[in-house]
């Protein structure tokens, strides 16, 4: 497991004054992204308070050395998949030299200072080429309660305790943050009819996830071990894997989801790194008593001690009636990832445990995380009991489902006494209607 070190030291301020108390983007997170300061060729990023620090002109500058400036060179390129190739030695050598770059007592300031940007004025990119996508069900809550909704005697199926369930996902339909969402036409069928339609989704749903980004990755056959699938773990984002829930029903059975899912997949475009989120990591909360133990394959002491997040997550609606109200989005629930049934190197060991390759920048997404109580629903699916109890707004307005205008926002934060919050930023889309 990572190491603290000077970059999380709560005392650590920094000369980008936004910085200083900064929600999401401190001096101790520094998460890396791909921007374009006004218009410009898309590089890489840092965050930093307000602004975003440019990497290649950092390099440029002459102000890196040693492992640090071979990391930033291999983000030179306009994605970061050079950068996640390289795995986690060189990735915490930028970050700490980046650190000393900006930390309060830095000599270099007046070199550093002309090589930020606002933040407002970039347009942020995905951080990676995405090759694969995959997405898991780990959320152990989802799962019950959605499991309860078609199954009320048999809500988990037999195998979910024992393997991590995923599919494979989209790659090419994964957006960043901000990217409106189209709703999606596909087939569907009603209880009470004979035969299928089709047309736009009417059930149209949101996923609270965490993205990972993996690193290095692995040859084709050769598994990666329960003790080194952490090494693996890049970074973290947001991640909501939109869902078509009438589309979802009807297609499911057997091959699983397909069309209600590879719509859209929306992503905050900040990649937090493992490193930035040290201090936050917890140990997997212990099974309900009578759950069977991992197999060896997925079973580590030290993944058990350390491998869980605490991630404090948000899920906010905004409509249009909101909005022209200037009234406050509507938070829909609260979660924390350490309600998450298996570790994410449980994830990746399983995922490459037949000797699948996992590749540089390639995204897993945890699966809905949602938490023990009504209002910890990680999707409408559960907070409206599949349509049945609508969500009330301020406004007077009901939602079962999303209503084309619509907008859903993530967010996430880390807290730890004793030591500085980071956040993720947001990961946010509006929904427009069917073509």
């Amino acid at each position: 497991m990572i190491e603290l070190d000077q970059t999380h030291d709560p005392k650590l301020t920094s000369w980008v004054a936004s910085a200083n108390g900064h929600a999401d983007f401190p001096i101790q997170n520094l998460p890396f992204g791909i921007f374009s300061p006004g218009g410009a060729t898309p590089r890489a990023g840092i965050a930093i308070g307000d602004a975003i620090l440019d990497l290649r002109a950092i390099l440029d500058g002459g102000l890196l050395s040693g492992a640090a400036e071979r990391a930033a060179k291999a983000a030179r390129g306009n994605d970061l998949n050079g950068l996640l190739a390289l795995g986690a030695g060189p990735r915490r050598a930028l970050r700490q030299a980046l650190s000393n770059l900006l930390a309060e007592a830095s000599s270099l300031r007046p070199r550093v200072e002309p090589l930020l940007y606002k933040a407002s004025d970039c347009l942020l990119h995905l951080p990676a080429r995405i090759g694969d996508y995959t997405d898991f069900y780990v959320g152990i809550h989802h799962a019950t309660a959605v499991g309860k909704l078609f199954r009320p005697d048999n809500p988990l199926l037999p195998n979910y305790k024992y393997v991590p369930i995923g599919y494979h996902g989209r790659a090419s339909s994964v957006l960043p943050s901000g990217i409106a969402i189209q709703r999606p036409l596909g087939q569907s069928k009603r209880p009470e009819a004979e035969t299928p339609t089709f047309g736009p989704s009417a059930r149209l749903d949101y996923e609270l996830e965490l993205g990972v980004w993996v690193g290095p990755g692995n040859d084709l056959g050769t598994p990666i071990g329960i003790s080194a699938a952490g090494d693996q773990i890049a970074g973290l984002c947001l991640l909501n894997d939109w869902s078509a829930r009438d589309i979802q029903a009807w297609e499911y059975q057997p091959l699983g989801p397909f069309l209600a899912k590879s719509f859209a997949t929306t992503v905050s475009p900040w990649i937090i790194t493992a490193e930035a989120l040290a201090p936050f990591r917890i140990a997997q909360p212990p099974r309900p008593e009578g759950d069977p133990a991992p197999l060896a394959y997925l079973n580590d002491a030290g993944d058990q001690a350390q491998g869980a997040f605490d991630i404090e997550l948000e899920v906010l609606l905004t409509t249009a009636e909101l909005r022209s109200q200037e009234l406050a989005a509507h938070s829909l629930a609260r979660s924390n990832a350490r309600h998450m049934y298996w570790t994410v190197a449980q994830m990746l060991a399983h995922h490459s445990s037949n000797g699948c390759n996992l590749r540089p920048g390639d995204l897993i997404g945890t699966g809905t995380i949602s938490g023990p109580g009504q209002d910890a629903c990680g999707s409408l699916l559960e907070a409206s009991q599949g349509g049945k109890n609508p969500i009330r707004l301020e406004t007077g307005e009901e939602r079962r489902f999303l209503e084309d205008g619509d907008e859903v926002i993530l967010k996430g934060h880390c807290r730890r006494e004793g030591f500085v919050s980071i956040g993720f930023g947001v990961c946010r889309a509006v929904i427009r209607p069917a073509l």
